[in-house]
């Protein structure tokens, strides 16, 4: 009806005129197009100011690539996490290859053996730290925990699934074993009844010789005596005299002795009883009075 009414127009002011309707525009659609144009407008602005530029993604990508590398630990220089240093607990694995695995599962605080004798850098690691031994499930891992239980303060042990080695586990598998470890105290908790051992008549003999003596008696592998002495001077004479393969003393295993005969090669040992601080050793096979038929 607009329409219609201004092409009935026939004069403007004084002037003649005629009037012609050329087209008609929904000027709503015009003003989505504008709203559309700026939108436009505020969103390549925001990307220009707000999106990092190619220096900044490649700074971050190069953080993230920093964070995951392998770093090196104490005069062994050896293998460890970047986060090792600065957490309170840390995690004990053999080789290299194991570090890198738990670092892809976003494990850091690590550190490696690098063979299977303990460095003199991680002895002093689990007398600062809360240190976990998380070892491959097979007989090289059952040597090397041997190994850090006589020489290291280690607190948990875990163990890779039997048969397979850290390196191989998949995330979950390290995480169940993590979960899994064992306190150190729980692996050799006495327990309430002992296995009484045969031990050889030489042995047996040298027992019954000793009670109430507070002495000592070296053996060797034929089971013949080599010397008789005092149990305070037992400890030195270890560390002196060769051929030894059996010590019967009356008296109590110490860590100190457990230590020598491992050193020394001494299969068994023999006494009136074992401290409860003792930890086993590697090819020693301790044994009390009491439990000998």
């Amino acid at each position: 009806m607009i329409a219609a009414s201004v092409e009935s127009i026939n004069r403007v002011g004084p002037c003649s005129a005629k009037v012609f309707l050329e087209k008609i525009e929904d000027i709503r659609e015009a003003r989505r197009k504008v709203i559309i144009d700026r939108a436009k407008e505020i969103l390549h602005k925001w990307n220009i100011e707000s999106m990092p530029n190619v220096d900044e993604v490649y700074k971050q990508i190069s953080n993230t690539v920093k964070l995951g590398k392998v770093e090196k630990y104490g005069p062994d220089e050896l293998p460890a996490g970047p986060e090792l240093e600065n957490s309170k607990e840390i995690i004990i694995v053999e080789g290299r290859a194991d570090i890198i695995n738990l670092m892809r599962c976003g494990i850091l605080n690590t550190v490696a053996l690098e063979g299977a004798k303990v460095p003199e850098s991680i002895k002093k690691l689990t007398k600062e730290k809360h240190a976990t031994a998380l070892l491959d499930g097979d007989r090289g891992g059952d040597l090397i925990l041997k190994e850090l239980l006589q020489v290291t303060n280690i607190r948990y042990a875990g163990r890779a699934p039997r048969g397979k080695e850290i390196e191989e586990c998949n995330c979950k598998e390290i995480t169940e074993a993590l979960d899994a470890r064992v306190a150190v105290s729980q692996l050799y908790k006495p327990k309430k009844t002992k296995t009484k051992f045969e031990i050889p008549s030489e042995i047996s003999k040298a027992v019954k010789a000793l009670q109430g003596t507070l002495e000592a008696i070296l053996l060797d592998e034929k089971l013949k005596q080599i010397e008789r002495l005092p149990v305070s001077q037992l400890a030195e004479k270890l560390q002196q005299v060769k051929g030894v393969d059996t010590v019967v003393f009356d008296g109590i295993i110490t860590q100190r002795i457990v230590d020598v005969a491992g050193e020394k090669n001494i299969k068994r040992i023999v006494a009136s009883r074992v401290s409860e601080a003792v930890k086993p050793a590697l090819n020693v096979e301790l044994a009390t009075f009491k439990d000998i038929v």
